[in-house]
């Protein structure tokens, strides 16, 4: 089950997979460590009991849920942005410089999932159900939410390599701008779902 939930299609994976195609399968991988760390502290938060918090009022949720879809509208604003702006040189023109920076790259993929409160609510729910009545709360909880952090890491790196030989096709400026655009209308898309989804 922690599988199927990790691979599940979501802002995050979208943002790899640009980052990846963009920028190479090192920019994506270093935007899937951004996610990991996001989750991980979603983890510490729901094993300390603190993601209850956000559970039990409806206006930290709201502000957490409104602040995650500014951010992917923000997102979503800047690609379409670098979508219709001409950088000069041919459609076949490598672009150095729109190369996303490593740092930026694990920033954007933190930023997506820490700020999103339904990862919070997730390990509410889920990693109680797997607490025996005779088992320590606290020392389980925390060895599912490392089991759940482990899956992630392995999947973000398989999937980043994955990305490898695909990225080398995209390196063209036209690609680039495509690959911009679709991904900025998607991300103002779901900033848009977030935003209208009842909590």
């Amino acid at each position: 089950m922690v599988a199927v939930l990790t691979v599940t299609p979501g802002p995050d994976m979208l943002l790899v997979l640009r980052n990846g195609l963009r920028s190479g399968p090192q920019v994506a991988w270093f935007t899937g460590l951004g996610c990991c760390l996001g989750i991980s502290c979603h983890a510490v938060a729901a094993v300390l009991g603190l993601s209850a918090v956000l559970a039990a009022s409806a206006t930290a949720y709201t502000v957490v849920k409104v602040a995650g879809a500014v951010y992917l509208a923000y997102l979503g604003v800047r690609m379409v942005l670098a979508a219709v702006r001409k950088d000069g040189g041919g459609p076949d023109v490598p672009v150095a410089a729109g190369v996303l920076r490593r740092g930026e790259a694990f920033r954007q993929g933190l930023l997506t999932n820490l700020l999103n409160p339904k990862i919070a609510l997730l390990f509410l729910t889920l990693l109680p159900q797997f607490v025996g009545s005779g088992e320590p709360r606290l020392r389980t909880t925390a060895l599912l939410a490392l089991v759940f952090l482990a899956i992630a890491v392995a999947w973000w790196r398989l999937f980043t390599l994955a990305l490898r030989p695909v990225s080398r096709l995209l390196r063209g400026e036209r690609a680039r701008r495509t690959l911009d655009g679709v991904a900025g209308v998607l991300l103002l898309g779901i900033g848009a779902r977030v935003v209208l989804e009842p909590r």
